[in-house]
């Protein structure tokens, strides 16, 4: 059976039992465990297709259900798995899928204002109630920074907002832009904490209505303005421009547009911090079951992908870090808390999107984990002399 070839290939640390659709039952790899996990396979087709494209069938089966897990979680499953694959392709025949696929993808994807704002609805338009089950307190949608993994996330997400804020040397009454700005929490905190002048832009109207709200809740309605609108569409100057996990929903297409309309926003002195999802390896193609349920449009670029169109929007990269652990730190809170809430989650939604959801955390825990997923966090400038020579007013 070439399936059971293929996983004993893949499975060198630990293992698990498979059983397939005739009940038969297979050992793959060398199980540490003495009552070892157990994945249970309903469906026929299943055999074929995860030898073919795991990437996505594996999701998509256990999703529908026709994927089972006994004798422990998909968590401890996707762990044992990841560390295996490490930040390789799985196999051949789904590398090949993905490079069909990709290419495709690339060439059709017209991710245009209108497709843009169609793309941010489908994720963030579901209902404000799910994300208030496993977000912080200020509805903080992207990656921590943990100064120690046992930080609460809470803790976690305020300690990113002063090194953002840090790394941008606001100073007061002057504008900033904020590209993406989610609920509005990484707008808000800038103009309460520095005094600056700050704009919002979303293409979420649940977003812009909560932010509204917040922004009036909090007295800073007349400091800070949010506005549903596109990045391309905006035609003003800043002394500082941030983005925090909005980079990745751009598409590889509209790189070049995305950067020199950065360097066209940000003033002759000015900083930008652009935070974004990536890869350590090199270019690849979307993850399949990612980009089909939940962020259509969406792409983790490589720092090669990034680098040349922002030389060649004229903006200078004066400094890059790397984090590295935080997101699967983030994800981890964010599972946690979304599967202690299990039947909020089903007051809302069925079983289906309850287990499409725990994949979704689970999967990207693991994969910031184990994989090649990290976070890139830029700070850009057009003049060598706006940020000081060294990182000590960082810290």
């Amino acid at each position: 059976m070439n399936l059971i070839k293929f996983l004993n290939n893949l499975f060198k640390y630990d293992g698990f039992i498979l059983i397939d659709s005739n009940q038969k039952k297979f050992v793959i790899g060398k199980p540490i465990k003495e009552n070892p996990i157990t994945i249970k396979l309903l469906d026929k087709k299943l055999s074929y297709k995860l030898l073919m494209n795991p990437d996505l069938y594996f999701g998509e089966a256990y999703t529908n259900g026709s994927l089972v897990i006994e004798n422990g979680t998909l968590t401890e499953f996707l762990e044992i798995a990841f560390r295996n694959i490490g930040r390789g392709d799985i196999n051949i025949y789904g590398t090949i899928l993905k490079k069909i696929k990709g290419t495709y993808r690339y060439l059709t994807n017209f991710n245009k204002i209108v497709k843009s704002k169609k793309n941010v609805s489908h994720h963030y338009d579901i209902s404000e109630k799910l994300y208030d089950l496993f977000l912080d307190s200020n509805r903080q949608y992207s990656c921590a920074y943990f100064k120690n993994e046992n930080d609460t996330l809470e803790d976690a997400q305020n300690n990113k907002i002063d090194h953002i804020i840090k790394k941008l040397k606001i100073e007061p009454d002057q504008k900033v832009l904020d590209i993406g700005s989610g609920w509005g929490t990484l707008a808000l905190s800038i103009a309460q904490k520095t005094k600056a002048s700050v704009t919002g832009i979303t293409l979420s109207e649940n977003q812009l209505k909560y932010s509204n709200k917040k922004a009036k809740e909090m007295n800073l309605s007349n400091q800070v303005e949010f506005k549903l609108i596109d990045y391309r569409q905006l035609n003003e100057k800043f002394d500082r421009v941030v983005s925090v996990g909005m980079f990745e929903h751009v598409g590889r297409k509209f790189y070049r547009t995305y950067f020199n309309q950065v360097s066209k926003m940000l003033k002759d002195k000015g900083i930008a911090l652009i935070h974004t999802i990536g890869s350590s390896n090199p270019p690849r193609d979307p993850q399949p079951w990612i980009t089909k349920y939940i962020f259509p449009g969406g792409y983790t670029p490589s720092l090669s992908e990034v680098a040349r169109p922002i030389e060649n929007s004229g903006l200078i990269i004066s400094d890059i870090e790397v984090l590295r652990m935080h997101y699967a730190h983030t994800l981890r809170n964010w599972k946690e808390r979304f599967l202690s809430r299990k039947e909020d989650v089903l007051t809302m939604f069925d079983e289906k999107f309850y287990r499409m959801w725990e994949f979704y955390l689970a999967s990207c825990e693991m994969a910031f984990k184990w994989g090649d997923q990290v976070v890139f966090q830029f700070q850009l400038s057009k003049d060598n002399a706006s940020v000081p020579n060294t990182r000590d007013y960082i810290y």
